[in-house]
């Protein structure tokens, strides 16, 4: 049951990923990263303020 949550976890940021333009789909590396290591870039790229991310969300004035 843990396998199948960690595999359906890694393809959600896989998908992420592939969605933010962090990596093209067509990377075949990408699909072979570890989930730790997925989440590793998940939040690197939360954590540079993007705009859509965690902590900057857009606001409506």
């Amino acid at each position: 049951m843990m396998r199948k949550n960690d595999e359906k976890k890694r393809q959600k940021l896989i998908n992420k990923l592939i969605f933010l333009n962090l990596y093209n789909k067509e990377d075949q590396q990408l699909y072979k990263l570890p989930l730790s290591k997925l989440e590793y870039e998940f939040r690197k790229f939360k954590l540079q303020g993007h705009p859509h991310g965690e902590f900057d969300s857009i606001r409506w004035v």
